[in-house]
């Protein structure tokens, strides 16, 4: 099956930066190895791709290098060229991954999941919302009415509810931390707020009494945020999952898609653990769960 990467982009990042970019080189070189999956490096989305779901004036700040102190400060990255290029190529890689599933039935991105980017603004190491972008793409070239994205991470997917409030052909479900990043958060179609220290148990629990009521809805394509910031060891997370827990959560999330038979992307989303090598792998892990399940 076909994935897509970006990490043939650099960020930009000085090297105290807290964010991670080293894993998304790691996770390339664990799955290169998998004859199932075939990588492609991502092609930069155009201008035009990122407008179907954003602002043109927030746009256009970010391509040229001229936001407010303010509103860089909310994204948690500093500004540079090589950013803007990695930001279209990990839009690109979800886009490319959209239409590789509408042949396939389903594909990957090794990136992206950047839920945390409003129609207007970014934030928490987000600029733009790739999922949003590739559903208006979705819209814009077929006949899908009813797109549903499944977030998992242990961040509520604030900026995708943002942009997709009140919208009745996209069902959002976010299962989240209750008291981790975003602090004031929006609302999605269905929110669970997990308490710090959830277990495997507990949250997939939780997971049980919605995924259901998502799939009942008869999505006709799903985005899957497979953040794997609910580990135990992330830094970032306060939940208690281990990685049996993440593997227990993946297979019901591909059963199910597999079972309604609707185009599915993964998306890579949030994974802070310490060492990082431990991130890559919980990562991996997903999308060797995806082709054993998807491909069957």
């Amino acid at each position: 099956m076909q994935l897509f990467y970006c990490d043939h982009f650099e960020m930009g990042l000085p090297p105290e930066h807290r964010f991670p970019a080293r894993k998304y080189r790691l996770l390339r070189e664990l799955l290169e190895s998998d004859s199932r999956f075939t990588l492609y490096p991502a092609a930069k989305a155009d201008r035009a791709d990122i407008l179907r779901a954003h602002d043109p004036a927030y746009v256009d700040a970010f391509l040229a290098g001229t936001l407010d102190s303010a509103a860089a400060r909310r994204i948690g990255f500093p500004w540079s060229q090589q950013l803007v290029d990695r930001t279209l190529a990990s839009a690109g890689a979800t886009l490319a991954a959209t239409r590789a599933a509408l042949r396939d039935g389903w594909s990957g991105a090794l990136a992206g999941g950047t839920h945390h980017a409003f129609y207007d603004s970014g934030s928490g190491f987000c600029v733009f919302n790739d999922i949003a972008i590739a559903i208006a793409h979705l819209r814009a070239a077929t006949t899908c009415s009813r797109i549903a994205v499944v977030d998992l991470d242990v961040h509520q997917g604030d900026g995708t509810a943002q942009i997709f409030t009140g919208d009745p052909g996209i069902f959002t479900l976010s299962i989240h931390g209750r008291n981790n990043f975003p602090f004031h958060k929006q609302r999605s179609t269905i929110d669970i707020a997990l308490d710090d220290h959830t277990d495997d148990a507990q949250y997939l629990a939780s997971l049980d009494e919605a995924l259901p009521k998502v799939f009942a809805w008869q999505p006709h394509f799903v985005f899957y945020q497979s953040g794997v910031d609910p580990l135990k060891e992330d830094t970032l997370g306060k939940l208690d999952l281990t990685l049996g827990g993440l593997a227990a959560r993946d297979k019901r999330v591909f059963q199910a898609a597999c079972k309604l038979g609707a185009p599915l992307v993964v998306t890579l989303g949030g994974g802070y653990a310490y060492p990082i090598e431990l991130t890559a792998a919980a990562h991996a892990q997903t999308y060797r769960l995806a082709a054993d399940y998807m491909a069957a």
